[in-house]
């Protein structure tokens, strides 16, 4: 992987999965999924598109109410049975957008449908970032594992918190006054 600087003209966030059924099942879910949170509303704010998806929602339920009311519109939201975000028919379309070819990932579960997804974006050349406490599974040792797979892969696998700050490049901004409070 060649190095790069996260760009939020270049990114777009991808959250998958945080599903009212299946986060309380994961290792730290209210940490992780707070940590989602203020990465969709940084995501937001420095105006990124912020694509959603949820694995087989009728069993598995919505996207949970504290990642989906952290945004202050309505995303659209994709369904999917794939354990592959990209897998799914219609995903390439929906992920899509113009100069855009950093994809943020964060969600559950790490070592199932986030690795997957990671692992067929990277194929196809998009440079993958993981925002590696913004992501679990119901063991640690299976989300560590996915994130060493994901990193030797090409992935770059860091923080929420280093993401949210390459993003904003540097302080004394009405963006990092608004988001600074999230990480004091």
């Amino acid at each position: 992987m060649r190095p790069f600087i996260i760009d939020a003209e270049k990114a777009i966030l991808l959250v998958v999965d945080v599903q009212e059924k299946l986060i309380p099942l994961v290792a730290d879910s209210e940490t992780v999924e707070n940590r989602i949170a203020i990465l969709a509303r940084a995501a937001e704010m420095l105006h990124l598109p912020v694509k959603m998806t949820e694995q087989y929602p009728r069993g598995l339920g919505s996207t949970t109410e504290p990642v989906a009311s952290s945004l202050s519109r309505e995303w659209r939201r994709f369904e999917k049975t794939h354990f592959s975000c990209y897998a799914e028919e219609g995903f390439a379309e929906y992920l899509s957008e113009p100069g855009r070819d950093q994809i943020i990932v964060c969600g559950v579960e790490a070592h199932i449908c986030v690795l997957a997804t990671v692992m067929e974006l990277l194929e196809r050349d998009y440079r993958v970032i993981v925002a590696a406490d913004a992501v679990s599974s119901r063991q640690e040792e299976h989300r560590n594992l996915a994130l060493d797979a994901m990193s030797r892969a090409g992935a770059l696998v860091v923080p929420m918190e280093t993401v949210v700050y390459q993003m904003l490049k540097r302080s004394g901004t009405v963006p990092f006054k608004a988001l600074l409070a999230y990480f004091r």
